[in-house]
């Protein structure tokens, strides 16, 4: 999330339809402020206003250069919520994960690993992606990967404030974790032994996502139970991360719902 600099040096905002509403929907009490472009608000803003109302939030107008100014962008699409930078926010620790999923009468779970994924858009879109299938929980290691920022939220549409987010201090230790806990670990490499199709997932699954251009790291394919691949047809030598990321879960959700 960015830093607000008009009202609170201290203040954060998360911008957008979808991100806003999704945060006063799932947790209210982390707003601040809302604030809209008090002219002519469109019905998509009337009705993240009315929920705001519902949920008690404090509502403001203001034009769209306050806006602009707060956020420190113009695509913020009339809304922009304020939030404090020190209020606690949404957040669950691996262990805690574990022990829900072992009391869950459901047999199947995944939990999407992304290894040191910097760009904020490829995180949001692998957030998105990542809600859409279901997952148990997005792990990401707390050194060298992006933060959950204003622009994540925003590609994220609301997926940010609906997943457990586990930062860890270290990926593999994690991952060894999840192990002793009844996960595979797959992960994807373009060194794969056989294709991501060829595979049988059932039960606990854990997918390992590589950062942009260097995949995953030395330590983190060696901990990783398979190496899988995704086939490409075409000349181009690899996917985007968020694009992988989607074929991925979903061939595991495929096979888990048969």
């Amino acid at each position: 999330m960015a830093r607000s600099s008009r009202n609170n040096p201290r203040a954060e905002c998360c911008v957008g339809f979808h991100a806003v509403e999704a945060l006063i929907s799932h947790s209210s009490d982390k707003v601040v402020e809302l604030l809209f472009e008090g002219r002519n608000p469109s019905h998509r803003q009337k009705q993240i206003l009315s929920l705001a109302k519902g949920e008690r939030v404090s509502i403001r107008p203001v034009s769209r250069e306050v806006l602009d100014e707060e956020c420190g962008s113009t695509h913020h699409q009339g809304v922009v919520a304020i939030l404090e930078s020190d209020r606690p926010k949404r957040s669950m620790d691996l262990e805690s994960v574990l022990e829900s999923v072992e009391e869950s009468t459901d047999l199947n779970s995944i939990i999407l690993m992304l290894d040191q994924v910097q760009d904020p858009h490829n995180l949001g879109a692998c957030l998105r992606t990542a809600e859409c299938a279901g997952v148990s929980a997005v792990i990401l290691p707390k050194d060298g990967a992006c933060p959950v920022n204003q622009t994540v939220r925003k590609v994220a549409s609301g997926a940010a404030e609906n997943l457990d987010i586990i930062y860890v201090p270290n990926l593999v230790t994690a991952m060894k974790k999840m192990q002793e806990n009844g996960y595979w670990i797959y992960g994807t490499s373009d060194q794969g032994d056989s294709s991501i199709y060829e595979c049988e997932f059932s039960g606990r699954i854990g997918i390992v996502m590589g950062a942009e251009g260097t995949g995953i790291r030395r330590l983190t394919a060696e901990t990783c139970d398979y190496l899988v691949k995704i086939p490409l047809l075409g000349n181009v030598p690899s996917l985007n991360v968020s694009v992988a990321t989607g074929v991925a879960l979903f061939e595991v959700c495929r096979q888990l719902s048969t």
